[in-house]
């Protein structure tokens, strides 16, 4: 398939076209700008500053990639967007480079859906998979694992972690990582409320993994006492289970602390 663009899109000289790649109506793509080989921006897509994109990504009109970041600490350093294959980046999605301070990176992996309205800020990690539906934002240095789902209208706090295969309920105020495999109950008051137990199954895990997840989400997350008391419990639970070892080590290396099960809520396990 030949490259394809539309005579009212500016292409900046020093841009990269990959194969196949289809620009529609009054896109604009900066001079160090790499989109892949099957890309397609719709129409009024802005993509700028030191972006590259991988094969296959549609993006929708007025989305926002690569320009400055909303950061005042910023002051022009070549910082990158980089986002790999497969992606689908809805309307007015906004993408913001990494800064010098967090490693100069913002990083999207592959085949992940961000709906309308969503915002990515500087030096966010974003693994693969991810859903993050309308209006969710990502602050600063957020981290988010393979197969997340972040519900619509959620706000990420900066410098914490989505864990593989949760999902974040809707208009939620996340303040505290999240533990990989958990349901977040959204609202004015989120916390957790027990394991994905509907994503789990869709990916596979066995029943003994899942098993095994419950007495750690038990010991870790629902039990008082001291923590490293737990952690030392918990791996004396699970043996060599992958899963359950990774939600172990995933809240003993919380930074900045691990939302908690909500007491009010029952326990959807």
């Amino acid at each position: 398939m030949s490259t394809k663009i539309h005579p009212s899109a500016v292409i900046v000289a020093g841009a990269t076209l990959g194969e196949g790649v289809r620009i529609g109506p009054f896109c604009s793509v900066g001079e160090h700008v790499v989109l892949g080989d099957n890309s397609e921006l719709i129409s009024h897509v802005a993509v700028a500053g030191h972006t590259r994109m991988g094969c296959r990504n549609r993006v929708f009109p007025f989305a926002s990639i690569g320009h400055e970041p909303q950061d005042l600490k910023y002051h022009g350093e070549p910082s990158e967007v980089i986002i790999g294959d497969d992606n689908t980046i809805r309307e007015s999605v906004t993408i913001n480079p990494g800064t010098e301070g967090g490693g100069m990176l913002t990083r999207i992996g592959d085949a992940n859906l961000l709906m309308a309205y969503v915002h990515i800020a500087h030096d966010c990690l974003l693994g693969n998979r991810i859903v993050m539906a309308n209006c969710a934002t990502l602050a600063g240095h957020v981290t988010v694992d393979d197969d997340a789902i972040i519900g619509g209208m959620s706000a990420i706090h900066q410098f914490l972690r989505i864990g593989t295969m949760s999902m974040v309920g809707g208009m939620s105020g996340i303040v505290k990582d999240i533990p990989p495999y958990s349901l977040t109950a959204g609202g004015y008051r989120p916390g957790l409320a027990g394991l994905n137990l509907v994503g789990l199954k869709r990916h596979g895990l066995s029943r003994d993994s899942i098993r095994l997840l419950k007495e750690v989400y038990r010991t870790l997350l629902q039990n008082k006492g001291d923590l490293q008391q737990r952690v030392a419990q918990a791996r004396e639970q699970v043996g060599d289970d992958a899963h359950a070892l990774h939600l172990i080590d995933f809240i003993a290396t919380a930074k900045r602390g691990v939302t908690v099960h909500r007491r009010d809520h029952g326990n959807s396990e």
